[in-house]
């Protein structure tokens, strides 16, 4: 199974909008931000979803994307398929044409391989996902380690403009001083970092 980044963003994406989209439009810079997957590449992998009714977008001031469906109607399934991905262990991709133009003798075995891979995907829905403990407190870390770095960008400290700026961070005091800052404290442990 080759199942490329393209399909592994695509489900990442899609989760992000289930986990987030429940109190308005989420942008792709959001999702782009909150995951860390490039502006133009989830704007490629958007206009896919958007064509298989996936997701929908609202345009203008306020505007992103909602789910296209319920979460519990939209299966990994197909958000792999909407985005041109397919799991396929066949070397000749289903063609049957695997050894001198004729099917290999593993032919069968690989080919039921890849239909109850397909089939297990197409059982587990974005809800399904949402509901998972371990996809909630990832989705709940996230968003503690954005409000951090937005504490310090309010603060000053991720410019290298500001001087002299003391601001309480997660590590304790943290101070910017001629564009560099450091932690005065790391777990209670004084340390010294210049960046």
């Amino acid at each position: 199974m080759r199942l490329s980044t393209k399909g592994r963003y695509a489900v990442t994406a899609m989760l992000d909008l289930a986990l987030n989209g429940t109190q308005g439009p989420v942008t792709l810079a959001d999702i782009s931000e909150n995951q860390g997957i490039s502006l133009s590449y989830l704007e490629q992998l958007f206009a896919a979803l958007r064509t298989k009714g996936l997701v929908r977008g609202v345009r203008g001031p306020g505007g992103g994307y909602y789910l296209g469906r319920g979460s519990d109607e939209i299966t990994i399934a197909n958000i792999i398929c909407a985005v041109d991905e397919w799991v396929e262990f066949t070397r000749c991709k289903g063609r049957q044409n695997c050894h001198d133009g004729q099917r290999c003798l593993t032919h069968s075995l690989w080919d039921d391989l890849s239909q109850q891979i397909f089939d297990f995907l197409g059982d587990i829905t974005l809800k399904d996902l949402v509901e998972r403990g371990e996809v909630r407190e990832a989705a709940r870390l996230e968003k503690k380690a954005a409000a951090q770095v937005l504490g310090l960008k309010k603060c000053g400290l991720m410019s290298s403009l500001n001087v002299g700026i003391d601001c309480p961070g997660p590590f304790g005091a943290v101070s910017a001083v001629k564009g560099r800052w450091r932690p005065s404290t790391w777990w209670g442990r004084p340390v010294a970092i210049k960046v």
